[in-house]
């Protein structure tokens, strides 16, 4: 193994309850030297797509959460709509973090833009992976997001969710899509991405979550679209950086190099034999990366 194939050694992180607006998150907090990676997760998964790049990140701070309604945090008696602003500063108050370099992943990618847009003094560098931030050319939509963000398809989405073999179905379905094996017990689909469909032992599903967010997709990248064309992104004095895998089929290369454009200051690193989930097929790599950056 290479230097960046090994873990550092580290103290275990510690799991903490952060109350936020409509109920608590579950916090996974890796102590270490400061500033902290904050590592926010997307749909349909949890922070435990970052369980193999934490102890990489090691000997610095690391903290990961569980959005509302998802993983081990708790269940928002209502829908969970439009809470993830809220949830990401009342996190780094509970753990005294005054600037954090701000990692977000897939969906978690615009919550931290628009945190570092509000709150630039917060944050001391962006990080974006695999992701996105409004419409840009060529950037396409898993089948099964399109699905359950399109209000026309409503019915049918509601029906398929229902019946559990149609959701397996449309899980193993996309999956091979992005390139993952189903059946892995260490890989993302098994450990972060089914139980927000099925639930796990005594935690339920996150499907009432997974629906609200994905049915805020399109007016939420009608926003973001706004922001960029009045000039919010480019007038950002945050350093910024992209580390991307380079197979996603989605969320593509040509992606990320639209997306750095977008910023005053933005350098890109494209990670191959990796594919939407870098942080878990690369970990070693996107830990060098980011602690690079920082």
């Amino acid at each position: 193994m290479s230097t960046t194939d090994t873990p550092a050694a580290t103290d275990s992180p510690a799991i903490r309850r952060v109350q936020a607006p409509g109920g608590d998150l579950h916090v996974i907090d890796q102590p270490g030297t400061e500033p902290p990676f904050v590592l926010l997760h997307g749909f349909p998964d949890d922070s435990r797509i970052y369980q193999k790049l934490i102890p990489h990140l090691a000997p610095r701070r690391a903290v990961a959460f569980d959005f509302l309604g998802y993983g081990h945090s708790g269940r928002a008696a209502g829908p969970d709509s439009g809470q993830h602003d809220t949830e990401l500063p009342a996190v780094l108050d509970a753990l005294a973090i005054d600037r954090a370099i701000l990692v977000g992943h897939d969906a978690g990618g615009p919550v931290a833009v628009d945190f570092a847009l509000v709150h630039p003094d917060r944050v001391s560098r962006l990080v974006l992976m695999n992701t996105y931030y409004g419409n840009a050319p060529g950037q396409q939509l898993p089948e099964l997001i399109r699905l359950l963000a399109d209000p026309n398809f409503a019915p049918l989405a509601d029906a398929m969710m229902a019946d559990q073999n149609q959701r397996l179905w449309l899980l193993n379905h996309t999956a091979a899509r992005f390139g993952l094996e189903p059946l892995n017990p260490e890989g993302v689909g098994v450990l972060s991405v089914l139980p927000q469909f099925f639930g796990e032992g005594e935690i339920p599903d996150a499907l009432a979550a997974i629906r609200a967010w994905t049915g805020a997709l399109f007016p939420a990248l009608a926003e973001q679209d706004a922001r960029i064309a009045h000039g919010d992104l480019a007038a950002l004095d945050v350093p910024v950086s992209l580390i991307w895998g380079a197979d996603d089929q989605y969320l593509t290369p040509d992606v990320a190099r639209h997306l750095a454009g977008l910023f005053r200051h933005a350098d890109l690193h494209v990670v191959e034999n990796a594919s939407h989930w870098l942080q878990a097929d690369q970990p070693g790599t996107v830990a060098r990366l980011l602690k690079e950056a920082s």
